[in-house]
């Protein structure tokens, strides 16, 4: 059970549905990565350091990985904004998730934790 499920079922369809799918996908990258809540989102952590966060667009409604180390990341659909050191991964959730550029993105950033780029 999600570790805050209000979050993901108060969502409509498809963004429920997505949302799920996009925390399935986390938590099957690597037996350290842990789930919690932070300012009121769904926090997953790898050996309790911040890995990335769920979150929805206010506008589009556009579900997306916040990921906290981005400004190491380098990936064409990863999105600054305004932002100094995180990235966001926006996923259209009435299309297929791109599978192969989450496992992709991911695994870059895990790469960070496991390689100590980032100190745990």
């Amino acid at each position: 059970m999600p570790a805050d499920s209000t979050f993901y079922f108060d969502k409509p369809e498809p963004q429920k549905g997505c949302l799920l799918a996009m925390r399935d996908i986390v938590l099957g990258m690597d037996v350290n990565i842990s789930e919690t809540t932070k300012y009121g989102m769904p926090c997953f952590c790898y050996k309790e350091k911040m890995f990335c966060y769920l979150w929805m667009d206010k506008k589009t409604l556009e579900p997306y990985f916040l990921m906290v180390e981005g400004k190491h990341l380098s990936h064409p659909n990863l999105e600054a904004g305004n932002r100094a050191r995180m990235k966001i991964f926006k996923v259209d959730p009435n299309a297929d998730l791109p599978i192969t550029d989450i496992d992709t993105l991911m695994n870059k950033a895990l790469d960070l934790y496991r390689n100590g780029t980032i100190n745990l």
